[in-house]
């Protein structure tokens, strides 16, 4: 049997986070145990109610999903939080993604594969494909100073971390990158856990965006 997958809904539409308290709920193994309708309750729900996955939107009256999401990166030990968004190219999505979310959904995302995507985060996966990563990253409206800022970054890393780190920009899981690289799946981890304290970056999501950003995966 499973392990419940505990979620917290934050969007400010009612109707849409009930349509995704239905379709999660249909699950046996997923609960949604809070629903916020702005970005400062969200961050109360989440410290209170510490799920394992959050789904965040991020255009929002008061708060908006960006600043919630640096409030939790901030306070540490932030679960993974997934951004709700109607359009993968969102300008939003990006700042979001740098700001420390592990992946995002698109709305129209369909109810059977939402329920899928949800598990997969609450593993500690990233819910992000590289060719939307690159859209992202291509469309960002300061790409140049963002290259710069990321290649100083990056040149903090060995030849082997930077072989990780474009793996991780693929969208590469350990054991993938292990396989290309000839190592272990337990020396890989161990890279990447280093590799974030060196970029300092929240999460294995983050650091793809920045070797995206250093043009160090092939487009």
């Amino acid at each position: 049997m499973r392990p419940v997958v505990r979620v917290v809904v934050v969007d400010d539409e009612a109707m849409v986070c009930g349509f995704l308290r239905t379709i999660l709920g249909s699950a046996d193994d997923i609960e949604v145990v809070a629903e916020a309708h702005d970005g400062a309750a969200g961050v109360a729900a989440v410290r209170e109610q510490r799920p394992d996955v959050v789904l965040m939107d991020l255009r929002m009256p008061g708060m908006d999903g960006i600043t919630a999401i640096e409030r939790l990166a901030r306070g540490g030990d932030m679960p993974p939080v997934v951004v709700l968004t109607t359009f993968d190219a969102d300008q939003y999505v990006l700042r979001a993604l740098r700001a420390g979310a592990s992946g995002f959904l698109v709305k129209s995302t369909p109810p059977e594969d939402l329920i899928g995507l949800v598990r997969v985060a609450a593993e500690g996966h990233t819910v992000l494909s590289p060719a939307a990563a690159r859209r992202l990253v291509a469309a960002s409206t300061d790409a140049l100073s963002a290259r710069d800022r990321a290649r100083e970054r990056v040149a903090r890393l060995t030849e082997r971390e930077a072989e990780v780190l474009a793996g991780l920009g693929e969208g590469l899981s350990n054991a993938r990158i292990a396989a290309r690289l000839h190592l272990s799946e337990a020396t890989v981890k161990g890279y990447v856990s280093r590799m974030l304290d060196k970029l300092e970056c929240a999460n294995r999501t983050q650091a793809g965006v920045l070797a995206h950003d250093a043009g160090i995966v092939a487009p």
